[in-house]
């Protein structure tokens, strides 16, 4: 069926939801954008679905939430005797709305559906899963997106994110419903809850939760007394109650909240990129740590997964790359448990490809095991699932990626900015007791271990014309390899999809022995590296660059070569 059809046939039977009404209307004369929202259907993948809320198959909407929650009760009622579903959201647009439509599908399946009373952390529904043994998970949130997105992220039995294999099984489900032909079934919510299909969470779950966040701590009660002071947003997001709880339970006594930020308000009216990885998001919050002379920004994104820092210098507030605090996390955990003779025998960390080398030589020093990961947190979650199906999920002590998220704990299986904030808080009190602030005991692991700078820059490419283009460019990087990018020779090459890294002088190949993913990376002369990817959730192509140099003002040079480099390398 062509766009217009299709069009035609929304605009016959769309009748639920007056918004959307509206917007098919709006548009009847505007064939571009009748174009863009129809010309395809959200992709279902291991991250769920991700989109800009509208009309349209290509859309985010309760027609498009509802299909795709009929594939996943096919799917599980087919795998399941008594399949059961834990749900939750964040602030976004409708989240509350399709999180509801979800509950809807599933009890008029037969799936028994655990719901939030409120909008709540993404690591909360991965504690759910396990928590209350369901067969799946959903977390309605476009995490760190434009006001414009939202999703719809689905957890597979064991709290992690879906795999890849269930995902695509989920998505053929999907695939054989019909929108409005009576494919989706849809209970009453209130007689869901009457029959007892649909069951609020317990605020017990939300108890254990924090009780299993609290458990993570190196230096029990370092923060009370400290004198440490913090500022925190929760960007308008779904931090705001948990966060302040596990902080106020560890001691932190002095804890100011930046005000604008405070309440939900899915139009992010005071950061429009409300991504605590973006200088912009925490303007507000540096203002107010310089009128309360804080110690230390905080910084949760809408769905409370990641984390931002800012921390107090000489010279005014440093804002924390990703990979710098969780080097400095790395660092702490596994100094701290050492000390206290709590590290496990044969420690566990894990990482992804695209997180700072610097990493391996702290696991180095204390004898960790890394493990390396393709990049998405499932990633990372799955390797606790390994552990734990030898019984030795006790070794796993810390895993991060490069975009501010962070675990310590099995408890969950996804990246988890409630417990990165109590952590982060702790190991700032602990320094300050010894004299000493984030920004020199960083300064000293650069000192101990070298200057590496990673930096990445993201390339947005929007619409039906951007897709193709993100496709063109990693065609022609695989067609033409680069020899040299700033200046710096390309020692090895490494394609992720076709699984092999080649080594440029002796032209000898090595087997990359993981799952494939749509990634290449380049290993230069004098240690730095360049990777190129497509985003997984965004239209944006990612580009990673360490680089390598004898003082930060010397590495943040290189790097600006190497990316001006590659915006010619990839004819950007």
């Amino acid at each position: 069926m062509d766009v217009k059809e299709l069009y035609k046939l929304w605009r016959a039977n769309a009748n639920d939801d007056l918004d959307l009404i509206k917007e098919l209307d709006s548009i009847k004369d505007n064939d571009a954008e009748i174009y863009e929202s129809f010309y395809r259907e959200l992709k279902f993948g291991t991250a769920g679905l991700r989109g800009i809320i509208g009309a349209g198959t290509n859309r985010m909407n309760i027609y498009t939430v509802r299909k795709a929650t009929q594939g996943l009760a096919n799917f599980l009622t087919k795998k399941y005797e008594e399949p059961s579903v834990a749900i939750s959201y964040d602030s976004r647009i409708k989240a509350d709305l399709f999180a509801r439509e979800a509950a809807r599908v599933l009890a008029a399946n037969g799936v028994k559906v655990y719901i939030s009373t409120e909008l709540q952390p993404t690591p909360v529904v991965s504690y759910a899963v396990r928590e209350l043994k369901t067969s799946a998970g959903i977390m309605v949130t476009a995490s760190h997106n434009p006001a414009k997105y939202n999703g719809y992220k689905c957890y597979g039995s064991d709290g992690c994110q879906m795999t890849d294999v269930n995902a695509d099984a989920v998505y053929d489900e999907i695939q054989k419903v019909d929108y409005f032909n009576g494919d989706i079934k849809l209970a009453d919510f209130e007689k869901g809850l009457e029959s007892g299909m649909i069951q609020w969470i317990s605020d017990s779950v939300y108890e254990s939760y924090l009780a299993n966040v609290q458990s993570q701590t190196i230096n029990e009660g370092v923060c009370k007394g400290s004198g440490l002071k913090v500022v925190y947003t929760p960007l308008n997001g779904a931090g705001n109650k948990l966060v302040r709880k596990i902080l106020d339970r560890i001691g932190v006594e002095d804890v100011v909240i930046v005000p604008e930020q405070e309440m939900p308000d899915g139009n992010f009216t005071t950061c429009p990129y409300p991504n605590p990885e973006i200088r912009e998001a925490l303007a507000l919050g540096l203002e107010l740590c310089k009128k309360e002379e804080a110690d230390l920004l905080l910084a949760t994104d809408p769905d409370s997964d990641r984390v931002g820092i800012a921390v107090k210098t000489k010279n005014g507030y440093r804002l924390m790359s990703g990979n710098e605090t969780g080097i400095m996390l790395m660092n702490y955990i596994l100094s701290g448990r050492k000390a206290a003779g709590s590290l496990p025998k044969d420690p566990v960390a894990v990482k992804t490809v695209v997180t700072s080398k610097l990493v391996d030589r702290i696991c180095q020093k204390y004898g960790c095991e890394l493990k390396v990961v393709l990049t998405g947190f499932k990633y990372i979650g799955e390797q606790i699932l390994l552990l734990e199906q030898k019984n030795e999920e006790n070794r796993y002590v810390f895993g991060f990626e490069e975009s501010y998220g962070y675990l310590a704990g099995t408890y969950v299986r996804d990246k988890d900015a409630v417990v990165a904030s109590m952590l982060i808080c702790e190991m700032a009190a602990y320094y300050r007791q010894q004299g000493r602030s984030l920004d020199e005991v960083m300064s000293s692991i650069y000192d101990e271990f070298g200057y590496y700078l990673n930096r990445t820059e993201s390339y947005e490419f929007e619409g039906s014309a951007g897709m193709q283009k993100m496709s063109d460019i990693m065609s022609s990087l695989r067609a033409s390899m680069p020899e040299e990018i700033a200046g710096f020779k390309v020692t090895e090459v490494g394609d992720y999809l076709e699984s092999y890294t080649k080594d440029i002088s002796s032209g000898e190949t090595a087997v990359i022995d993981l799952p494939k993913s749509n990634v290449l990376s380049y290993s230069l002369e004098g240690g730095g590296s360049v990777i190129v990817r497509p985003s997984g959730t965004e239209p944006k192509i990612k580009v990673y660059v360490t680089a390598v140099g004898v003082s930060a003002e010397d590495a943040a040079g290189i790097a600006e070569k190497m990316f001006k480099a590659m915006t010619t390398v990839m004819g950007i």
